[in-house]
């Protein structure tokens, strides 16, 4: 597809509080990375069109098989942007049905990392991430987790997202034939 072609995805209107920068501040950027853990084959070219979306320029993946589920594919994509591209990243991937996929979010000097996971059967999970890649869970979340009934545990488990962990554990396994991505350095 040309890039003429995708031109029309990529017209955004600003709106909110953008509106009032002023011309010549520079926007703070961060990176991040794009794991789609398992994606039916019909879904790829959906999946790439939302990516490039979000992003504001066309992407391709490079897309291989995913050993956990048949007919399966996987793909993963370092993407760099303003802070706040992961959030959108994820609001546009969570509209694609059978898929399992998470979106990182490195720390700037103005945010917290984030990572946002997802499965059809969970929905999405937003979990601030520290330094060194642990979940770091602030003081007001760990005062309604005191307060509620269904149990402390069960309160911390969520907040950890034990859930998502235990079910894209399986498909964040990468096999001999994918390739391995190193993770950024930090500070």
């Amino acid at each position: 597809m040309l890039v003429e072609e995708w031109a029309y995805l990529f017209r955004f209107e600003t709106v909110g509080e953008d509106k009032s920068r002023g011309k010549g501040l520079a926007m703070e950027t961060t990176r991040g990375v794009i794991w789609v853990h398992s994606a039916a084959n019909v879904l790829c070219p959906h999946i790439e069109w939302a990516i490039s979306k979000a992003l504001g320029h066309p992407v391709r993946l490079l897309w291989s098989a995913q050993p956990a589920e048949l007919g399966s594919r996987r793909a993963e994509y370092v993407w760099h942007g303003p802070v706040g591209t992961g959030a959108a990243l994820a609001s546009a991937l969570r509209s694609c049905a059978r898929l399992r996929f998470e979106v990182t979010e490195d720390p700037s000097p103005s945010n917290e990392g984030t990572r946002w996971s997802y499965t059809t059967s969970l929905g999405i999970h937003a979990a601030m991430i520290g330094p060194h890649g642990d979940v770091v869970v602030d003081e007001e979340r760990l005062r309604a987790a005191l307060r509620d009934e269904s149990g402390l545990r069960a309160a911390i488990e969520n907040l950890l997202g034990n859930a998502w962990d235990a079910e894209l554990e399986e498909f964040r396994y990468a096999g001999a034939a994918v390739p391995q991505r190193w993770l950024h350095a930090v500070g």
